[in-house]
């Protein structure tokens, strides 16, 4: 069986994106770990499947496969290259879409200037819903990592993060101290953890180490989870500029339960057909 498929990216961000309105997929996860492999497959950090609407008031229905066939939430350089591609395919005609994920609705909106903007919801802070194990509610806690004390703030963004801040995010751990973090135990369902560097009120530098994926060149649901984190500690301004290692990004915030809006760049690569038998 042939797949045709579209490679996009997001700041560095990579996908596999599958239209299953027009063609039948079973996307498994063993098949989603064979697409993602960067030496026998296509190569990506994530998968994303188009499919048609499963809701009243939405547009499509938005799935994530990570790298290693994991099923996640939300992604949010991923929702930026969804709605370009549905766009580019002829899917819809409209320039901001609802769609349907697995953490919730998400609004992506193309721009005058060609880049995108994604209503991301709410934080959640809520730990019951992160999940996150903890018997308090203060915005930083500590976190015993093989018996290294890190203060992180723990939030939602349609995924669970750890963010900590740090003086210098070149040097942080994030390959040796991420893996742990993403599989400590307070967190049930694995976490990303992100890495935040302040340079001033209005700017900030990020890595993340993304559940099932590691560290990828961008994050999107990691850059909204770091700058709200900064702005709940008091160091950052309702709008901010991300510098992660694949580009910039541009996160907005007014606090409380108002939505997070991320704005950043989608580009198609190059469009495929791979023979599954072959993989």
């Amino acid at each position: 069986m042939k797949l045709k498929f579209t490679k996009m990216q997001g700041v560095g961000n990579d996908f596999v994106v599958i239209d299953g309105v027009r063609q039948r997929v079973d996307l498994t996860p063993a098949l989603a770990r064979k697409l993602a492999d960067r030496h026998f497959g296509v190569g990506c950090d994530q998968i994303l499947l188009v499919e048609p609407a499963g809701a009243p008031g939405v547009d499509f229905r938005y799935r994530i496969f990570n790298a290693d066939g994991g099923e996640v939430e939300q992604c949010g350089n991923g929702a930026r290259c969804f709605v370009r591609f549905v766009r580019e395919q002829g899917l819809t005609a409209k320039a901001e879409i609802r769609v349907e994920t697995k953490g919730g609705v998400i609004a992506p909106r193309l721009e005058a200037d060609d880049e995108v903007t994604v209503d991301m919801g709410a934080p959640v802070f809520e730990a019951k819903r992160i999940p996150f194990v903890t018997d308090s509610d203060a915005i930083v806690q500590p976190l015993d990592v093989d018996g290294e004390t890190v203060m992180i703030t723990a939030l939602s963004m349609g995924n669970p993060h750890a963010v900590q801040i740090v003086a210098d995010v070149d040097a942080a751990p994030v390959a040796t101290q991420g893996p742990k973090i993403e599989a400590h135990p307070r967190f049930p369902q694995r976490v990303n953890a992100g890495y935040m560097q302040v340079l001033d009120r209005e700017r900030i530098r990020l890595r993340v180490y993304e559940r099932g994926a590691g560290e990828t060149l961008a994050c999107g649901t990691g850059a909204c989870a770091a700058v709200v984190a900064g702005i709940r500690r008091g160091l950052l301004e309702p709008s901010v500029r991300v510098a992660a290692r694949g580009g910039e990004l541009t996160i907005a915030w007014a606090g409380a339960d108002n939505p997070v809006f991320l704005t950043g760049p989608a580009v198609t690569v190059f469009e495929g057909e791979v023979d599954l038998g072959k993989l």
